[in-house]
């Protein structure tokens, strides 16, 4: 018997078989296209090989919703490195021991992020985004608590663990809910998680630095908004997932050659190494250097912070439709390359022009990421999981790296010198020139 339902659209519709359509507190907001895992597993290199993902336009509801939880996620994430300074004044921790905290925070989510995505390729798990948001959860108890620096890094672990759940399965489902619009997807998701670290330094400056670190157990409320609202996502996705046929793959002919696409991933990894050692640089130390070169005040250098990382999420919405319309190659290109003349010019700026150019700074870089995810997804469509997990757990891990050394620099030799020799990572940018040009399905 066929039953009929009214949708929010004034319309009917038959559903004798349709999963149900994403309900956000159990009101019908979207009725996407359903796709399945057939659909994102064939080998193709450009997105006209998903025609299942071509056939309607994005699921904006769950676009909207799964932006909205990484903003949660990375508003969680980024009170770690905004309470820094309240850190290091109560326990008398010094540059080495705040880039250990970073280290133990990123590197653990970017070590377990590749492996979360390579078992979701194989089984895909809607319902465990909820599930490791209860890390990020209890680690943020933890650490109002926290009274030793040993408890201090277990809880930032937790909050890694917390990430490394949620990234590579929340990339898959962005993909799902793209419509083709692949790059625009990846943006729109990234710059939730943008907005997310950009909020973080005001919410520590307007909360945390007045009322202490005990104040960070209230957003744990956030963990919990973040669960409930990941755990409809999970059942949006669940009957959208088909196993996977037995039948062998077959690659498509105009893809690059299995050593092309190594060199292709290994250049694109190196890019991303490049990026976020110098956006550790920002993201740990920039309050740390206004403080001490223009003698601001903590809750002056977050709001500092602040414009940064505001920069970095407008970047990330436009990198990925701008990708979609000229060539990701050519993005990813002028993203990295583009910021040097700024970066040069950065150490040897006033307070006013330092402002200003880590504005520009931020924009430009963070236009690459969202081109890189896509174009390192179409070399290896078949590996969604993997390559999500893989860049995004790079990019925690280099990260994390970059501020344990510059720490131990900063501690030796001061802190102007180690944004002196940040300026020059974004020459790295230079090895973008070869990569392979997707959209002429160049053979190596």
């Amino acid at each position: 018997m066929v039953k009929w339902r009214w949708f929010h659209f004034g319309r009917r519709h038959k559903t004798p078989s349709d999963p149900p359509p994403f309900r956000l507190l159990d009101v019908a907001v979207n009725k996407p296209v359903v796709i399945n895992e057939d659909a994102v597993a064939v080998p193709t290199v450009t997105s006209a090989g998903a025609p299942g993902l071509m056939t309607a336009g994005p699921a904006y509801a769950v676009l909207g919703s799964i932006s909205f939880s990484h903003f949660l996620n990375d508003t969680m994430q980024s009170l770690i490195p905004s309470v820094y300074p309240i850190l290091k004044d109560n326990y008398a921790l010094d540059f080495a021991q705040i880039g250990l905290i970073t280290l133990v925070f990123q590197v653990t989510a970017s070590l377990l992020q590749p492996l979360v995505g390579i078992v979701t390729d194989k089984k895909p798990m809607p319902f465990s985004l909820a599930a490791g948001m209860g890390f990020t959860f209890f680690g943020l108890l933890l650490i109002s608590v926290a009274h030793h620096y040993y408890v201090i890094l277990l809880a930032a672990a937790l909050v890694g663990l917390g990430s490394a759940v949620f990234h590579p399965e929340s990339a898959r489902i962005a993909r799902l809910a793209s419509g083709g619009r692949f790059g625009f997807a990846q943006s729109v998701f990234q710059v939730g998680g943008n907005f997310g670290s950009a909020m973080g330094p005001v919410l520590a400056a307007l909360i945390v630095v007045p009322f202490g670190q005990p104040s960070l157990a209230w957003f744990s409320l956030i963990a919990a908004l973040a669960i409930l609202i990941l755990w409809r996502i999970g059942r949006w996705y669940k009957p959208r997932i088909v196993p996977r046929k037995s039948a062998q793959l077959v690659r498509d002919p105009h893809a690059p050659s299995a050593l092309r696409t190594a060199s292709a991933i290994a250049i694109l990894i190196v890019l991303v190494f490049s990026k976020y050692f110098y956006m550790a640089s920002i993201g740990s130390y920039y309050t740390f250097y206004l403080i001490h070169k223009f003698g601001v005040s903590t809750q002056s250098a977050q709001l500092y912070l602040f414009l940064f990382l505001g920069a970095v999420a407008a970047g990330t919405f436009f990198g990925g439709p701008i990708g979609d319309r000229i060539g990701r190659r050519y993005v990813i290109w002028v993203s990295i390359l583009g910021a040097l003349p700024f970066t040069l010019l950065l150490p040897h700026a006033d307070l006013m022009w330092s402002a200003v150019l880590s504005v520009i700074i931020g924009f430009i870089m963070a236009s690459a990421m969202p081109a890189i995810m896509v174009y390192a997804q179409e070399l290896m469509p078949h590996r969604f999981g993997m390559i999500s997990g893989l860049f995004f757990g790079f990019a925690f891990g280099a990260g994390g790296i970059g501020a344990a050394v510059f720490g131990e620099v900063a501690d030796r030799m001061g802190i102007d010198f180690v944004y002196a020799i940040c300026a020059f990572l974004p020459a790295i940018g230079l090895l973008a020139v070869f990569l392979p040009n997707l959209k002429r399905g160049a053979k190596a």
